[in-house]
């Protein structure tokens, strides 16, 4: 991939490539120095505007059972103690503002959903590359504190995982024809 040098010409409607997009977190764990894991089910989109990236947005939905840490113990107990996917199969975002922070910098703002509980985010994407005017590829992320969101089990899960979680993406999306 080679990276375009007017953003103009990507403007247009995307959606993503599941195959090549990852959706990651990281959190500290007192036992073991950090818990990575992804979501392996996602969906959505995007439209962005080159000429004018305010007018640009995103939109994501997570199918929170889709967890993976590679621990299956540890990956139910996520489902259901921390995420209640019985009740809340998916994480969203929807996006409100786009901000271009020069060169390959974007600011994504938005409204995040977890566990019904909807807060403001910021995510920082960084344009990494495109494929003609048919594809591009961003990495970015923004850290959370998961008990904004309720996501805790416990007294002792406040004490042995950090509140801290970094979300971590790469993401291509594909131009709709």
């Amino acid at each position: 991939m080679t990276t375009m040098t007017t953003l103009s010409a990507l403007t247009g409607d995307y959606v993503l490539d599941p195959a090549r997009t990852r959706i990651g977190f990281v959190a500290k764990h007192t036992l073991a120095t950090r818990v990575r894991g992804r979501f392996e089910e996602f969906e959505g989109g995007a439209h962005l505007d080159g000429d004018d990236p305010s007018r640009s947005g995103v939109r994501l939905t997570i199918r929170a059972a889709s967890i993976d840490t590679g621990n299956r113990r540890r990956d139910d107990q996520l489902r259901d103690t921390f995420l209640h996917v019985a009740d809340h199969p998916t994480l969203t975002f929807t996006s409100t503002g786009v901000r271009h922070l020069g060169g390959t910098g974007f600011a994504v703002t938005g409204a995040l959903t977890i566990r019904g509980v909807t807060k403001p985010v910021t995510v920082n994407l960084e344009l990494t590359g495109t494929r003609g005017e048919s594809e591009v590829s961003f990495t970015g992320g923004v850290t959370l504190d998961r008990n904004d969101w309720g996501v805790n089990a416990n007294a002792a899960t406040r004490v042995m995982v950090s509140p801290k979680v970094a979300l971590e993406l790469d993401v291509a999306a594909i131009r709709r024809a």
